[in-house]
C-alpha cells in the first residue's frame, strides 16, 4: 500500500527499543506510529489505537522518506528542537524565587512558572506544559533538605578540641555526649505499609502532652544513662542528669559531658552547681548550630523510628515507659533502667 513504509530490522529492533524502554515521550509516541504503519494498519487505526491526529501520522511518514529513520523518530533533531528560553526556565527554578518576578510565592508551581514565561518570552503555555518541560529538563517534585545557617566560624577548632579530649582522656575520666528529646503524645507521624488507594488513619488524642528525657552516651561504649522523664527542659532537669551521672559513673574520677549550646546548659545555676562538685563534672560545649556531631541525635532517630511514629498508645505515661524500656533494649547496651516512674 502506497501509505505504508518498510522498516529495516535494524530500525524495527530500534523503534521496539524506544517503546520498551521509553525515555523522549516524543521519539516513543513516533516510534509507535512508524511500527504500525510497517505492519500495514491503516491511518485511520493508528489514529484510533494510539489517540493521535492525522498530522503526527502524516509528519512520520514524510520525515521517513525523506530524510530516514532518525528524522522520522526526531531524535537527529534533539538538540535544534529544544528552545533557548528552556535555560532561562532551569536557571528560574533553581536559583531565583517568584518573588523576584513579583508573585507572592516561596516555591515555584507549574501556574507560577506559566505566568513567568508569558511575561518574559511571550509564550502561552499550560500547567501541564510547563511540568512536562520541567520533566524533561532533570527536575523532580519532592521535599528538599533542612540545614541549619548560619554556621559556627569556630567550628572545626571546637571539633579538633572535643577530638583532643577523647584521645587523651586519662584512666580515670570519661566523657559522654548528652542531649534531651521530647517525647509528645500526639504522634509523629511517619510512612508505614497500607492498601493502594486506601490512607491508613493515625488516631491522635487531641489534647498533647509531652515528657523530657535526658539522655547521655559513653563514648566508645555507646552505654546509655537515661534520667527520670521531666515535664519541662531546663535548668533543674539539666542538673539532675547531672547529678545522676555522678551517682552512676562512681568509677571514674572527672566525667566530662559534652552538650549543645542550650541556654539552660550555661545558666548561672548549672554554673554555680557545676562549681560546688569540685571538677568532678567538666562541661564542654558542641559548635552551635551543628546537631550532626552529637551522636545521642541518632538514638533519638532510632527511637522516633522505633516507639514515638504513628503510635497508638493513650497515655504518656504508657508512652514514657515503652520509650524508655526501648532506650534499655535497644538502646546500643544501655545502662540498666529500673526507676519509669514520672519526675514533676
Amino acid at each position: 500500500m502506497d501509505g505504508m513504509i518498510r522498516l529495516t530490522d535494524p530500525e524495527r529492533k530500534t523503534a521496539l527499543r524506544w517503546v520498551h524502554r521509553g525515555g523522549d515521550h516524543r521519539a516513543v509516541r513516533r516510534a509507535h506510529v512508524l511500527l504500525l504503519l510497517a505492519d500495514c494498519h491503516s491511518v485511520r487505526t493508528i489514529v484510533a489505537m494510539l489517540f493521535c491526529s492525522f498530522d503526527l501520522i502524516a509528519s512520520v511518514r514524510r520525515e521517513y522518506r525523506r530524510q530516514g529513520f532518525d528524522a522520522a523518530l526526531g531524535t537527529e533533531r534533539g538538540v535544534e528542537r529544544t528552545p533557548g528560553w528552556w535555560g532561562w526556565l532551569l536557571g528560574w527554578v533553581l536559583k531565583r524565587t517568584p518573588w523576584d518576578f513579583g508573585i507572592s510565592r516561596s516555591r515555584w508551581s507549574c501556574e507560577s512558572l506559566a505566568k513567568v514565561i508569558r511575561q518574559k518570552v511571550g509564550r502561552q503555555l499550560g500547567r501541564e506544559s510547563v511540568r512536562l518541560i520541567l520533566v524533561e529538563l532533570g527536575l523532580v517534585w519532592r521535599r528538599p533538605r533542612p540545614t541549619i545557617r548560619p554556621f559556627d566560624p569556630e567550628h572545626d577548632a571546637k571539633m579538633r578540641e572535643i577530638q583532643r579530649l577523647r584521645a587523651t582522656l586519662p584512666p580515670d575520666h570519661v566523657a559522654v555526649y548528652q542531649d534531651e528529646v521530647q517525647i509528645d503524645l500526639n504522634p509523629k507521624i511517619g510512612s508505614q505499609w497500607m492498601l493502594r488507594g486506601f490512607q491508613a488513619e493515625v488516631v491522635t488524642p487531641g489534647d498533647n502532652e509531652r515528657r523530657h528525657l535526658a539522655v547521655s552516651m559513653l563514648t566508645g561504649s555507646g552505654r546509655l544513662i537515661v534520667s527520670q522523664p521531666t515535664k519541662r527542659r531546663n535548668s533543674e532537669q539539666f542538673i539532675a542528669h547531672l547529678a545522676d551521672l555522678c551517682r552512676r559513673l562512681r568509677r571514674w574520677k572527672v566525667i566530662h559531658v559534652i552538650c549543645d549550646n542550650a541556654i539552660f546548659h550555661k545558666s548561672r545555676a548549672v554554673r554555680t552547681w557545676v562549681a560546688r562538685q569540685g571538677g568532678r563534672i567538666v562541661l564542654h560545649y558542641l559548635p552551635t548550630r551543628a546537631p550532626e556531631e552529637n551522636p545521642v541525635e541518632r538514638v533519638f532517630w532510632r527511637l522516633h523510628e522505633a516507639i514515638t511514629r504513628n503510635h497508638g498508645f493513650r497515655t504518656i505515661e504508657e508512652l514514657v515507659g515503652a520509650s524508655m524500656m526501648w532506650m534499655e533494649e535497644e538502646g546500643a547496651g544501655s545502662v540498666p533502667l529500673t526507676d519509669y516512674s514520672m519526675a514533676a
